[in-house]
């Protein structure tokens, strides 16, 4: 007898299933936080931990401050996908920024996918690392017959190779047949981000930072030491001052930095988990394991766990996480997983968790300084390794190098008339908007 899809999410509460499996690194809570430091850091996920990492090799006195716990944030909530490219198409980005500086945005996030293999290489991080590629799925023809045009702008500005799958050998790639066609690139990986944020945690803490947790950043103003200029920051658990300071707190950036925040839309994304599938229904769902995303504004994305459960994830609800948000995402994603997969009408959910992306106004990554603090924001979605990138080669910047990125620079818009605090009440109108725009492009 099949059961109804009340049964297979009743009584489901919020519950990580990537946490389950990774043994995030802890902290004394008992510990003072040091009188000065070289460089302060907000935020412990992969990107204040990626440059912790970094600068403290280089013999640099680092504090990460962290409101929550290690890697708390998005980074322990994503769907684990090590993505190339950006959120924008390339001939979007081009004509945007013209041939010469998005052969070098392109060429940076191919590059970000070998920063984050060779710091788990060297770290020897067990996160299930590989390198099973990404396949888009075209949801109508139209966004199929635009990855012709995008592979072939790939190849010939870029020198990447990307593959068109039609719609007839689609089946080598997914087991449903609800798509065009597909668009596979080979470069792109997948991993455990809970064992990779902890990962990079333990990595940091090794080289020598210091990671205070359930310190809350709570003010940052201006002020001179022993007649150095630099920083005092006023934390929930007491003051410290640093003559640098390094934002990274994505779609948890709050008002302690309001500059900040006004140039951040954060934005919900949510994720259910099935049981563990039996051997022949995961393969004939996934074939290759790839990283699957489609071609929607409102898109979904899915892949398999490494024990094989249907990972199942989207913008269910706009607005970030909460009890009823969380809840309500269960129920949407699970009837979009079916329409993707009748084969797992009958499959229990056993997790559904929510996390907050953090998209810039023109959905690009952005780093640089603003208002004298250094910061990495704005991924949109493909934070796991662009954030690692950034982290490492804005503490290069810190250190006095100077790092070829071509994200830092590049006009960060805040929103039209100044009509944006930090605080997203137009949510739900962008979202009726991007279903419009599914509905009509």
């Amino acid at each position: 007898m099949s059961r109804s899809g009340g049964e297979l999410i009743m009584n489901l509460r919020e519950h990580n299933y990537w946490l389950t499996t990774a043994q995030i690194p802890s902290t004394d809570a008992a510990r003072p936080l040091p009188g000065r430091v070289e460089v302060a850091i907000i935020g412990a996920g992969f990107t204040g931990l990626s440059a912790a990492r970094t600068l403290s090799k280089r013999g640099g006195s680092v504090a990460v401050l962290e409101s929550e716990t290690i890697g708390w944030g998005a980074s322990s909530r994503n769907g684990g996908m090590v993505l190339t490219g950006m959120k924008l198409g390339v001939n979007q980005l081009i004509s945007m920024y013209g041939h010469d500086l998005t052969r070098r945005m392109y060429a940076a996030s191919l590059e970000t996918i070998d920063c984050v293999e060779q710091i788990i290489r060297e770290e020897a991080i067990d996160c299930d690392f590989s390198r099973s590629g990404h396949l888009e799925v075209a949801c109508k023809q139209k966004h199929f017959d635009d990855y012709a045009r995008q592979v072939d702008v790939i190849a010939r500005e870029f020198n990447h190779e990307l593959r068109v799958v039609q719609r007839d050998e689609l089946n080598t790639e997914i087991g449903s047949n609800i798509y065009y066609g597909g668009m596979v690139d080979e470069v792109s990986a997948g991993l455990n981000p809970a064992r990779y944020v902890a990962g990079l945690g333990r990595a940091a803490i090794k080289a020598g930072a210091e990671i205070f947790e359930h310190a809350r950043v709570e003010g940052l103003q201006r002020e001179s030491l022993q007649g150095e200029a630099g920083w005092k920051i006023t934390t929930s658990r007491g003051p410290l001052w640093a003559r640098e300071v390094f934002v990274g707190t994505s779609g948890y950036t709050g008002k302690a930095t309001p500059a900040l925040q006004k140039r951040i839309i954060p934005i919900g994304s949510f994720i259910i988990t099935t049981e563990v599938l039996p051997e022949a229904l995961a393969h004939e769902l996934s074939p290759r394991n790839r990283m699957i995303y489609d071609s929607k504004n409102y898109l979904y994305y899915y892949r398999l766990t490494p024990d094989r459960r249907m990972l199942f994830g989207g913008r269910a609800a706009f607005f970030p996480e909460n009890d009823q948000t969380v809840r309500r995402s269960a129920e949407i994603l699970r009837r979009g997983m079916i329409d993707v997969y009748p084969q797992l009408r009958d499959a229990k959910i056993e997790y559904v968790w929510g996390g907050t992306l953090d998209f810039a106004f023109d959905i690009m990554p952005h780093a640089g300084q603003l208002d004298g603090m250094y910061y990495a924001v704005g991924y949109a979605g493909h934070g796991v390794a662009m954030a690692t990138y950034q982290g490492q080669k804005m503490a290069e910047l810190i250190a006095g190098d100077k790092p070829e990125n071509p994200f830092v620079g590049i006009k960060f818009p805040g929103a039209p008339l100044g009509m944006y605090n930090g605080k997203p009440w137009f949510l739900p109108f962008a979202g009726a908007w991007y279903k419009f725009l599914d509905w009509v492009s």
